[in-house]
């Protein structure tokens, strides 16, 4: 993958680099891999610092509704400190590590609707150019792809993916923002709530799964949230029977086991459970992964209630996103 970065306001003759990403998808809490390609300009420039931003487009609510906005939550210095002489060619490799809580753009290869950008800052003597925005694709660890598709196979439905500015409050949250995989309930809990909202919170040693649910109101009452936390390790992925456990999970938010209501801007602080396995008839269900309904309703198939317009929706917001950088940048 080559990103080309013309770098507009150094002048007319300034260095370009080619930013080149190596290895394909990264997962949270790995480690980008790539090289940067320099070719100096009509004249003589002095490096300062060559620098790598993460980037995300993320909701944030006020007074007036929901603004979308972009969020850098992770910089790398890479570089710098050298004369670019007139026309020299300069490769220079990189290695860093992306945050453990990076949101999830894609599972099995269908993209979730989630927008991550990759930016390359070159400064020199005088000025600093922070190039164009370039997609990064992130895949899940192997224990969010595990909870995930126990979702599917339990019959929930994938709905949308977006990135919400804020802190979850009772929780290890580190970055500003926090990614939730909506779902349409499974048949069986259609009942007990309009749908559920899934966030990880990753970490070395494991990640937090948020489970928020919006339950329906009765004649007298309106609607509520109901809120609960589970903690889940790395380790053993594929020795627990994740259909068990995640039906476990939602049983408790069905029956009311949950933290409800109070969470302004989704400050959390509620009942917290403790992953363990559940007992229940779920591992008998055969249903599709959540990655085989993400990729049914990008191709346009009827599974439950995915949206047919998944795939053309996301590529759609991911060019409006770097086109309205790329504007951006050339406008300042």
């Amino acid at each position: 993958m080559v990103f080309k970065k013309l770098l507009g306001s150094l002048g007319v003759g300034g260095p370009t680099v080619d930013t080149v990403l190596e290895g394909g998808p990264v997962q949270p809490g790995g480690t980008l891999h790539g090289q940067l390609h320099l070719v100096g300009g009509k004249a003589d420039f002095d490096i300062e610092q060559i620098t790598l931003e993460l980037v995300a487009r993320v909701e944030a609510e006020h007074e007036d509704g929901e603004a979308e906005g972009t969020v850098s939550f992770e910089r790398f210095t890479v570089g710098g400190g050298f004369r670019l002489a007139e026309g020299e060619r300069r490769t220079i490799p990189f290695a860093v590590t992306v945050p453990w809580e990076t949101p999830v753009t894609e599972l099995h290869g269908q993209p979730l609707g989630v927008v991550l950008g990759l930016r390359t800052e070159l400064a020199v003597a005088g000025g600093k150019d922070k190039g164009d925005l370039d997609p990064l694709t992130v895949r899940p660890l192997p224990a969010q792809e595990a909870v995930l598709e126990a979702f599917g196979q339990l019959g929930f439905g994938f709905k949308s993916a977006d990135l919400e500015y804020g802190h979850i409050g009772g929780t290890g949250q580190q970055l500003p923002f926090y990614q939730e995989v909506e779902l349409t309930p499974a048949p069986q809990y259609a009942h007990a709530m309009r749908e559920i909202e899934v966030t990880f919170l990753a970490n070395p040693g494991g990640m937090e799964v948020v489970l928020e649910a919006d339950k329906p109101g009765g004649h007298f009452s309106s609607g509520h949230d109901a809120v609960n936390r589970f903690t889940v390790s790395h380790q053993g992925v594929e020795q627990r029977d994740w259909n068990a456990e995640v039906d476990g999970w939602v049983r408790q938010l069905a029956a009311g086991h949950g933290g409800h209501g109070a969470h302004a801007p989704h400050d959390y602080g509620h009942g917290h459970g403790h992953g363990e396995h559940h007992h229940s008839d779920s591992h008998h269900r055969s249903g599709p992964g959540m990655g085989t309904v993400v990729a049914a309703g990008a191709a346009g198939l009827a599974v439950g209630v995915v949206g047919g317009m998944v795939a053309a929706e996301v590529v759609d917001e991911v060019g409006d996103f770097f086109e309205g950088d790329d504007e951006e940048g050339e406008e300042g």
